[in-house]
C-alpha cells in the first residue's frame, strides 16, 4: 500500500482538506447550542425541547452512517464526503428561512442525514492512506478541527445573533461552509488505498456484524457513548446560569465564552502524539480525569475557576474523543475498518442526543447543579 507520510504535500493537503471538512460538519451540527435560550424564549418551548435542534440532528446523523458505509465502500470516499458537506451546507442556508420550530426541526433532520458522509468516512479515509505511524497525530488534528469547527458556529452565530437575528447568522454560516465544501472537494487528494465493494445488504451485514463481535471495541463504542453526551449536556445548558446571576452575560459574551472550550483542543493533537509513546489506556484515564475534575469546577461562583473549569474539561474530551477514534481503526479489520467507525461514532451521537437531552430536565429540576451530577454520575 501506498501511504501519505508525514511532511509530504499529500499530508498537507489531506491536513488542510480535514480541517475544512471538520469545520463545516461541527459548525453547522452544534451552531444552534448557543440559541437554545433563544429558540426557547422565541418559541416558547422548554430548554430540553429547544436543545432537539441538536439531538435531531445527531440521532439522524448517527443513524444515517451505519448505512452509509455501504455506499462509500462502493463508490468511493472521497466523493461521498464532498457530497455530505455540499448538502449540508445547502440545508443550512433553508434552516435561516424557517418560518416556525416544527420545520426548523425538520430541517435539522435533513441535515443530520446528509452529514453523515462525513464523519464516519473522514475517519476511514485517514486510517487508510495516512502512514500507521501518523495516525493518532493526524486524527488528533481531525478531531481538533472539530473543536474548532464547533467553535466558529458558536461565535459566528451568537455574534451575528446579538447584532443582527439568528435568521441571518444561519444565513452566514451555510453561506461560509458551502465555500469552504467546495475547497474541500477541490483539494483533497483522492483514495490510493481503497478498494471497491459490491452494494449490497450482505457486505452490510457481515461488516457490522464483525464490528460487533470484538469486546475490545465494544468498550470503545461505550466510550465515545459517554465522552460527547457529558460534553454536550455540559455545553448545551452552559448559557443558561452565565444568563444569570451572578454573571449576567450576554449572547455574544456566552458565545465568545467557547473559545476558552477551543483552547482545549491542543490536548486532541498533544494526546494523540502521545499515543505513539504511552498505553491509550493510561492515556484515556487521564482524559477523564481532566474532564471530571473541568465539570466539577463550573459550579463555581468565580468567573476565572468556571473558565479554566470549560478548559479542562473541553481538554479531557477531546484527548479522549482523539485517542478512541484512532484506536478503532488500529484494533478494526482491514474489510471492517469503515463499519467500525460507522458504529463508534453512532454511540457517540447517540450519547450527544439522549445525555444533551437529559441534561435539560436535571436543570430543571436541580439547577446547574443537577447537570454536574448528572455529567459526574456518568
Amino acid at each position: 500500500m501506498q501511504h501519505i507520510e508525514f511532511g509530504t504535500r499529500a499530508y498537507r493537503r489531506t491536513f488542510l482538506s480535514m480541517l475544512l471538512g471538520s469545520i463545516v460538519t461541527f459548525a453547522i451540527l452544534y451552531s444552534p447550542q448557543t440559541l437554545i435560550p433563544t429558540f426557547s424564549k422565541q418559541f416558547n418551548i422548554s430548554p430540553s425541547t429547544a436543545s432537539l435542534t441538536i439531538s435531531f440532528a445527531t440521532v439522524a446523523l448517527a443513524i444515517s452512517m451505519l448505512f452509509i458505509t455501504v455506499f462509500s465502500n462502493a463508490w468511493g470516499r472521497k466523493k461521498i464526503m464532498g457530497i455530505s458537506l455540499l448538502l449540508a451546507s445547502l440545508l443550512n442556508i433553508l434552516v435561516a428561512f424557517s418560518p416556525n420550530f416544527k420545520t426548523m426541526i425538520f430541517l435539522r433532520i435533513l441535515q443530520g442525514i446528509a452529514m453523515s458522509g462525513f464523519p464516519a468516512i473522514a475517519m476511514t479515509y485517514l486510517s487508510e492512506e495516512i502512514s500507521p505511524k501518523h495516525i493518532g497525530r493526524i486524527m488528533g488534528i481531525y478531531v481538533g478541527g472539530s473543536a474548532f469547527g464547533g467553535f466558529v458556529g458558536r461565535v459566528l452565530v451568537s455574534t451575528l445573533t446579538d447584532f443582527f437575528s439568528w435568521n441571518i447568522a444561519i444565513l452566514v454560516l451555510g453561506l461560509f461552509s458551502l465555500i469552504c465544501s467546495l475547497f474541500f472537494w477541490i483539494y483533497l487528494p483522492e483514495s490510493k488505498n481503497f478498494r471497491k465493494a459490491n452494494l449490497s445488504f450482505a457486505n452490510w451485514a457481515s461488516g457490522i456484524s464483525s464490528s460487533l463481535k470484538k469486546t475490545n471495541l465494544l468498550y470503545i463504542y461505550g466510550m465515545g457513548f459517554l465522552l460527547l453526551g457529558v460534553y454536550v449536556a455540559l455545553f448545551n445548558y452552559i448559557g443558561f446560569p452565565l444568563s444569570k446571576r451572578p454573571y449576567h452575560l450576554s449572547q455574544t459574551a456566552i458565545g465568545f465564552l467557547f473559545i476558552f472550550q477551543l483552547a482545549g483542543s491542543w490536548s486532541s493533537y498533544l494526546f494523540g502524539n502521545l499515543t505513539e509513546r504511552y498505553s491509550r489506556t493510561r492515556l484515556m484515564s487521564w482524559a477523564i480525569i481532566m474532564a471530571l475534575a473541568g465539570s466539577l469546577m463550573t459550579l463555581s461562583n468565580n468567573i476565572f475557576i468556571l473558565i479554566i473549569g470549560l478548559i479542562l474539561f473541553a481538554s479531557g474530551f477531546l484527548a479522549g474523543h482523539s485517542i478512541a477514534s484512532g484506536w478503532v481503526g488500529l484494533i478494526s479489520n482491514s474489510y471492517s475498518k469503515a463499519y467500525a467507525s460507522s458504529l463508534y461514532l453512532l454511540f457517540y451521537y447517540t450519547g450527544s442526543s439522549l445525555i444533551g437531552w437529559s441534561g435539560g430536565i436535571f436543570l430543571n429540576l436541580f439547577g446547574w447543579n443537577g447537570v454536574i451530577f448528572l455529567i459526574v454520575d456518568f
